[in-house]
């Protein structure tokens, strides 16, 4: 069997490098979560369809499918607009070349926010939340097949997935910005279709507080990079509810978007 390699094309650092020679932040925008993206400064439009590396699969409409590069509150960065995900018939791996990205372009700090279902009852429709911590519950990993770096320990540490540091950063701006915020487990599930309410009664019990289908294997792969890595979900419905829609989750999340781009803002001019 041969070994996985987390390395990226050079064609696609190049291409990137030509409109951000040295971004320290590269930000993962889920669905209807992209409004971040309007304050970019000198900004520079790449379709997945010229990057090499990016897996060639169709997605939901809402997902436009573009990095684009440019400064935001004083910093270089990247922002993949949309994702691809595990129930589109990409490979874990696959999911995770946002995070193989940004660590060949030289990033430090990895933001991946999501639209998700909400499980705890002290979530609505519209809250935000500070992911503490996941569950990995999609059934693989993007590290299935490597030998680690260089060869070496392919066991990577997640106690600290999530970046303590700059999880208090994230609080200390929130309070400054009068932004309500919530801790909370992610859990991560294949989909595409939405949560039985026994599933959803499980992942409560097991201690999940939201339930999205992305984000882990771009977690998994960042930490593994030595990426720092911060994570917001906005909670877009209740996880199991009746009548359920994606029109309606990209709906919900647009309502509170405007809040989430703000708190984001905030923590890169505090980084």
């Amino acid at each position: 069997m041969s070994l996985v390699t987390l390395t990226v094309p050079e064609s696609d650092i190049r291409r990137v490098r030509e409109a951000c020679p040295s971004p320290r932040v590269a930000l993962v925008l889920g669905s209807g979560l992209s409004g971040v993206a309007s304050a970019l400064e000198n900004a520079v439009r790449i379709p997945y369809t010229e990057l090499e590396g990016f897996p060639g699969v169709g997605g939901p409409a809402d997902h436009a499918g573009a990095l684009l590069c440019g400064t935001l509150a004083g910093h270089e960065v990247v922002i993949f607009i949309g994702r691809v995900h595990q129930y589109q018939g990409a490979s874990a791996l696959e999911a995770a070349y946002p995070a193989r990205l940004a660590a060949a372009l030289g990033c430090e700090v990895l933001v991946v926010t999501n639209a998700v279902g909400g499980l705890s009852e002290h979530l609505d429709s519209g809250s935000i939340v500070l992911i503490s911590d996941h569950i990995n519950l999609m059934g693989t990993n993007p590290l299935e097949g490597w030998p680690g770096p260089a060869g070496g320990n392919p066991f990577v540490p997640m106690h600290d997935a999530y970046d303590p540091g700059l999880r208090a950063l994230a609080y200390l701006v929130a309070t400054d910005e009068n932004i309500a915020l919530h801790d909370g487990v992610y859990a991560g599930l294949s989909g595409p279709s939405y949560e039985t309410p026994a599933e959803a009664e499980y992942l409560r019990r097991i201690g999940a507080d939201v339930v999205g289908m992305s984000t882990v294997p771009e977690v998994i792969v960042a930490r593994a990079l030595g990426l720092r890595v911060l994570g917001f979900s906005l909670v877009a419905n209740i996880a199991a509810s009746e009548g359920l829609s994606h029109d309606e989750v990209l709906e919900a999340g647009r309502a509170a978007a405007a809040d989430l781009s703000r708190l984001m803002l905030a923590i890169l001019r505090g980084l």
